[in-house]
């Protein structure tokens, strides 16, 4: 198994085999979370428009995301994990999700042209999605693992550090935790939130971002319907 570290929008074009997209801050944080609480489907889009259409045409949906990390118009939810869980119980119980980001959706949408599996990747769900990986029968040949950054242009040490952490899961090279986080912490990535001078970016988003392997399942996207759909896979 050969693994192949790429980075932002120009990375996801590159990507090939199994193909991990990465987005920490916050998007393959919010998306496990909304299956955790007891969402039955996300699907991703990559206008606001798609999602609005989608949810004049069908009962039961929830529009969740941003566009360059502003809250959009009209939309349930934001990009917040922190917001996502502050609803009450039951507030996903069977509803739909149209998901749309700026990084990590849009990344995934575009890996999808050439990539033979599509996963979300994040420090929520690493050591889920190195075990899937890695309990493939027969070994993939290539694992591209593209750390999306800020909006696809820019590398931020979150994605890079969770890069880093998938590729020592899947293959044991040297990965030192507080080193991440050290370097995380003290970067514009996460201090925009520390400061807490923006409704939309709440301090308490990092501190579940930056969790380690909290589920025990692994997300995956493909067309159905001629939708971008995210299935879960329990392991």
């Amino acid at each position: 198994m050969r693994i192949v570290r790429e980075s932002l929008f120009e990375g996801v074009k590159r990507a090939q085999g199994v193909t991990i997209v990465i987005d920490v801050f916050r998007a393959f944080t919010s998306t496990p979370l909304f299956f955790h609480l007891g969402a039955q489907k996300v699907i991703f889009v990559d206008n606001p428009d798609k999602a609005f259409s989608l949810k004049s045409n069908h009962d039961n949906i929830l529009l969740a995301g941003e566009v360059d990390d502003l809250l959009i118009p009209g939309f349930d939810l934001g990009n917040s994990p922190s917001e996502i869980v502050s609803n009450p119980p039951g507030f996903f119980d069977g509803r739909t999700v149209v998901q749309r980001t700026t990084a990590g959706v849009i990344g995934v949408i575009s890996a999808l042209d050439q990539a033979e599996i599509v996963i979300l990747g994040s420090y929520v769900m690493a050591e889920a999605i190195s075990r899937y990986i890695l309990s493939q029968n027969p070994p993939p040949e290539v694992v591209t693992i593209v750390a999306t950054g800020t909006y696809g242009i820019t590398k931020t040490p979150e994605d890079e550090g969770c890069a880093d952490y998938l590729e020592y899961l899947l293959k044991g090279s040297h990965y030192d935790h507080l080193e991440s986080l050290k370097s995380i912490i003290f970067d514009e990535a996460a201090q925009k939130f520390i400061r807490g001078d923006k409704i939309y970016f709440p301090r308490e988003d990092p501190l579940f971002c930056l969790q380690r392997d909290l589920f025990d399942f692994v997300l995956t996207a493909g067309i159905e319907d001629g939708l971008v759909s995210v299935s879960c896979r329990k392991l």
